[in-house]
Parts: structure tokens; C-alpha cells; sequence
């Protein structure tokens, strides 16, 4: 089974092609500021990116013959994790998603691409927007703002399998407290094959990030809306981009905050040390839903390399189970291997609606 996984970002457009379980391509299209800068939203860019795609092919000499292509999936409505296929409802809901994110033209360029061959199949898998959790843990102190995920789902769960298939188990007979340490930070409690409980790492809960705010103090941030100091836009971009790391040290960049650090920068290590501080208490948090019966914590992303972060995150959590840290985090294989089993009838695929 030949399959094209595509992984728009927002900064670059990754793809791989797999042979079965073989990788024959993986690459990183990277666009600079002023490439993107062209566009004046982020689905005006559809065409340069799935350009992009098979330029890259065509340069590496793979035939353009396929039998799926699988997108990152989009920011649409809440659906359980799994693997879909790309039908008119995602790709209508996706032109029209409220939240605009690159990963959005995952599923809309995988879908024209496989238009172009016979017998070819478009899908997604686990996008960020899987909401497995009960009716109750979506509600809030107010009607108006009832709790949503959006997180890691793909990476996480593929994690999971991941850690399944190393211990002679499957993830579906685990309880699991899996982080995503990234330029968002997501925590799931995954209790046998669903993730019951995760925060919304995008736009405002749980620990801040090196993008991200994080949970805020609501009557400050009420009183921030009305101060006459900030748009509507600038607001949104305190809370998702130029917040985190990035709002209190001008950088996301933790191998230049962890030479700071090293240089005696004692505000990047007070900085750092509270974010490591959240992470650890919603790790903590995230073994409630699971009555404290945790059988591994597993800790991922890109921050999992630091030789800073992680040996100071254990100490706080080390209590609650045993810890496995798999660094930085491979969408690509896992989007692919998601396609491959439900071509092998290994997966089903669910039907968008």
C-alpha cells in the first residue's frame, strides 16, 4: 500500500511517503515570512501548498500513484478520535471552521489530491479537535462557556499505541496520563483507549506554554478587555502566540531560553521553573478522572528533549506512576499508520456528519 500523508503547519507543510510501514520520503517544505505574508488568509494559501507538495514529489522522482492520501485534520466541530474519511460535510465544515489554523488545509488538499487518481482514498486521523469526554466535564462555572478540547490528539494517542506495543499490551487496556510538551501543552487523561479529560491547549486553559497563556485570572482579564489598551486581535494574540515564554522572554526558542538560563538569566529560570510548576499540577489533576489508577505517564513533544524541563517535571510527578518520555513527536508516521490500518481493515474508518 503506497500512502501520501500530508501535514500542513504553520510555518511549514510536512510530507512522507510510506510503502506499507517503509518510509520512502519524509520532508519538511519550510515558507518564510515573506511567502506567507503574500496571503491574506490562511485557506487563500491552498493552492501554494498542495503546489508545493507536488513539486517535491516530481523532484524526488515518486510517481504521483497512491492508495490514500491522509491530511492533518482540521479545527471543525467535536468528533470522537479515530480515522475518517474526507466526504463534502468535513471539507464544507473546514472552508467554514471559526478557528483559522493551518492545519485546516490538511484534509482539503488531501481530498483534491486523491480526486486526481483512481481508487485513491482521502482521510483524516485524530485531529485536535477529538472530544471524547462526558457531558459533565464540559461544564463550567457559566452556561455561556462551556469547556472544548482542542490538544494533541493525533501525537498523544499515537504515543499510546506506541507504549502499548513496547509492553506486550494494548492501549485500550491502559490507564494513561500522556503530555504533550510543545508550543502548545496538552494533558489527557486516557482511560482505556479514550481520552476522557484534556485541556483546550490552544486559546486558554491549563498550564501556559512557550505560545500559549494558559488559564487567566477571569476578572483580570475581563478588566484587560475594556481597557481601552488592546483590539480585539491584539487580545487574542496575548493569549495565543505572543504569550507563554514568548510574552514574558521575546522567545519560544528553548534551547536559546536554556542557554539564558545557563548564562544566569534568573528571569527565564523563574519563568521556566513556573511553567514546568502548571505542567506538574495538571499532570496531578489529570489522574483524578482516573481515580489514581495510573499505569504510565508519558511525556512528549518537542520540549521532551530538554535536559532542563524533564528531569525537574519528574521530580514533582515521579509519585504518581512510572514515567516514559518519547521526545518530539512523529504526526507524519502516525497519520500514515492510521491510513494503513484502516486499508488493511485493521481500523474503521467513521463517516463525517
Amino acid at each position: 500500500m503506497r500512502i501520501l500523508a500530508i501535514n500542513p503547519g504553520s510555518t511549514s507543510t510536512k510530507i512522507a511517503v510510506y510503502e506499507d510501514e517503509k518510509p520512502l520520503l519524509v520532508r519538511s517544505i519550510r515558507h518564510s515570512v515573506d511567502e506567507l505574508a503574500t496571503f491574506e488568509r490562511v485557506t487563500d494559501q491552498f493552492d501554494f501548498r498542495k503546489q508545493l507538495v507536488l513539486n517535491e514529489l516530481a523532484k524526488e522522482g515518486i510517481p504521483f500513484k497512491f492508495d490514500a492520501i491522509i491530511g492533518r485534520g482540521g479545527l471543525v466541530k467535536p468528533i470522537p478520535g479515530g480515522v475518517y474519511d474526507v466526504n463534502e460535510a468535513m471539507r464544507n465544515d473546514t472552508k467554514h471552521a471559526m478557528r483559522v489554523h493551518a492545519c485546516n488545509l490538511g484534509c482539503l488538499i488531501a481530498a483534491e489530491l486523491a480526486d486526481m487518481l483512481p481508487n485513491c482514498r482521502a482521510f483524516i486521523a485524530d485531529p485536535g479537535v477529538v472530544d471524547e469526554m462526558d457531558e459533565m466535564r464540559h461544564i463550567t462555572g457559566s452556561a455561556l462557556m462551556p469547556r472544548i478540547t482542542i490538544w494533541h490528539a493525533l501525537n498523544q494517542r499515537a504515543i499510546a499505541r506506541r507504549y502499548a506495543r513496547e509492553h506486550n499490551t494494548r492501549y485500550e487496556d491502559l490507564n494513561l496520563i500522556i503530555c504533550h510538551l510543545g508550543g502548545g501543552i496538552s494533558v489527557g487523561s486516557h482511560d482505556h483507549g479514550r481520552c476522557i479529560d484534556v485541556n483546550n491547549a490552544l486559546d486558554g486553559e491549563g498550564p501556559f506554554s512557550p505560545e500559549r497563556a494558559g488559564t487567566l485570572p477571569a476578572g483580570q482579564l475581563v478588566d484587560l478587555c475594556y481597557s481601552g489598551k488592546f483590539t480585539k486581535d491584539e487580545l487574542k494574540r496575548r493569549i495565543q502566540g505572543q504569550a507563554g515564554l514568548a510574552g514574558h522572554l521575546g522567545s519560544t526558542d528553548m534551547m536559546e531560553i536554556e542557554k539564558r538560563i545557563d548564562e544566569g538569566d534568573e528571569k527565564a529560570a523563574l519563568v521556566v521553573n513556573a511553567m514546568i510548576y502548571q505542567v506538574a499540577k495538571a499532570i496531578g489533576a489529570a489522574a483524578v478522572p482516573l481515580y489514581g489508577k495510573v499505569d504510565a505517564i508519558l511525556l512528549t513533544g518537542g520540549i521532551a528533549r530538554s535536559e532542563y524541563v524533564i528531569p525537574r517535571l519528574k521530580e514533582y510527578i515521579s509519585f504518581i506512576a512510572p514515567i516514559t518520555v518519547y521526545p518530539g513527536e512523529d504526526e507524519l508516521e502516525a497519520l500514515a499508520m492510521n491510513a494503513l490500518g484502516v486499508l488493511r481493515g485493521e481500523l474503521p474508518s467513521q463517516v463525517y456528519e
